[in-house]
């Protein structure tokens, strides 16, 4: 009998500062970083477990602190029993009532249960020989709303539901799948957009973007509205009229300020505002969402919980939803945002970027497309050009999509020689 034996744990820093890689209204000087885990077992066959929060660099001293804590829920405990209950295994983690009293269901110690259970399905993928996306979209409808806790959502969906979404979609499972594997799923980029960029690299890229097969770009707005008006004008005439463009304010205004702002950008034919007031103001979106309707409202890789993406949703606060794979408490809390967008009928743009974000959250959308959801239109997964090489199996994406991955596992797992040579300390 296999057991899991060891949890260990990195503080993984990149000096992306230097380059400016990630700077946006709110985060000038971002070093994309990863607190990081291992799960380890006696089974014999080599194969571990790998999950990781990603912050942007000092977050790594709690973060890696919360990781440990979680280990005496984990060591000594049965690898099968572990892995063909994985909806057991989070309910246990996230209602410790100890852990849950610093939350609850939401802050450090609910991100990094999310490590811990991507860790568990990043184990359970490779001892099963397949990728995330695959593996999940093999589960029956009743085996994946048994990874559910329905508590506190079934104002809005109930566990019966959830059974009448994935049964519907249950048919055209395998055509889907094969269309996934021949033509990948939509990507967008915001390689172009960070705030510290100069125009020229701004320019350029966004002329690599367009030549690269990218029908949608987004820039970093907020700091100072000319500098936003020029920036747009630059992109605008860069990408030509075809290629839509997002805009993303992480979080800088208040809601007025939002309202205000967004009336003087307009005129660029914004694919969405991101982020444009706190991610905890769920009425606030909601009068933004009112207040520059046609223009989208996105919002959710700052989202707290399952809890917080239904209310968003019941408020019609937003028209694009972004789940993030390192925030919430890992692929079971997301397969429940998944199942309520499905509900309300709302598109999922993916939060990647940061470190290995893209490498995990590609999994969820292709899961969503040949289990869920069952579509792609109106979707994109975003795309940043960094830190791919430090990963085993980084992200193949090429002629603007991303195409799926075919190695087992949840795309978490960093090289060991990457974690060597950035380790904190």
């Amino acid at each position: 009998m296999a057991r899991l034996i060891a949890l260990q744990t990195h503080d993984v820093r990149f000096p992306t500062s230097q380059t400016l890689d990630g700077s946006d209204a709110m985060n000038p000087d971002p070093d994309y970083s990863a607190a990081y885990l291992r799960l380890l077992t006696d089974a014999g066959d080599g194969l571990e477990g790998h999950g990781f929060v990603f912050t942007i660099g000092r977050g790594n001293d709690v973060q890696v602190a919360a990781l440990r804590a979680l280990e005496p829920h984990l060591i000594g405990r049965d690898v099968d029993a572990t892995l063909a209950d994985l909806g057991g295994m989070w309910r246990e983690l996230v209602h410790d009532s100890q852990l849950r009293w610093l939350g609850p269901e939401k802050g450090i110690m609910h991100m990094a249960i999310g490590a811990v259970v991507n860790a568990l399905w990043d184990l359970k993928a490779k001892r099963e020989g397949k990728p995330l996306w695959q593996l999940l979209s093999s589960l029956s409808p009743e085996q994946l709303v048994d990874l559910v806790d329905f508590r506190y959502l079934t104002d809005a969906l109930t566990r019966d539901e959830a059974l009448e979404i994935l049964r519907a979609a249950e048919p055209g499972r395998a055509a889907r799948e094969a269309t996934l594997l021949r033509e990948g799923y939509p990507a967008y980029t915001t390689t172009p957009g960070w705030l510290g960029y100069d125009d020229a690299k701004l320019e350029r890229l966004c002329h690599e973007a367009v030549a690269e097969g990218f029908s949608l770009i987004k820039l970093k707005v907020g700091a100072d509205l000319d500098d936003d008006v020029r920036r747009l004008r630059i992109a605008r005439e860069a990408c030509g009229p075809d290629v839509r463009i997002a805009v993303d304010a992480n979080q800088r205004w208040d809601v007025t300020e939002a309202v205000r702002w967004m009336g003087e950008l307009a005129e660029f034919d914004l694919a969405w505002i991101e982020e444009p007031t706190s991610p905890d103001d769920v009425l606030g979106h909601a009068t933004i969402a009112r207040a520059i309707a046609p223009i989208p409202v996105a919002t959710g890789e700052h989202a707290a919980n399952r809890v917080l993406f239904k209310q968003f949703l019941q408020a019609e606060a937003l028209s694009v939803l972004q789940l993030d794979a390192t925030r919430v408490a890992g692929v079971n809390e997301n397969l429940a945002i998944l199942l309520l967008a499905a509900k309300f009928g709302v598109p999922v743009c993916p939060h990647a970027g940061g470190v290995g974000l893209c490498e995990a959250v590609q999994h969820l959308a292709m899961f969503d497309y040949v289990a869920v959801s069952g579509t792609t239109e109106g979707r994109v997964i975003e795309f940043v050009d960094h830190l791919h090489e430090h990963f085993v199996t980084p992200v193949d994406v090429h002629d603007g999509h991303y195409h799926a991955p075919k190695s087992p596992g949840a795309g978490t797992e960093m090289l060991s020689g990457s974690i060597v040579e950035y380790e904190h300390g």
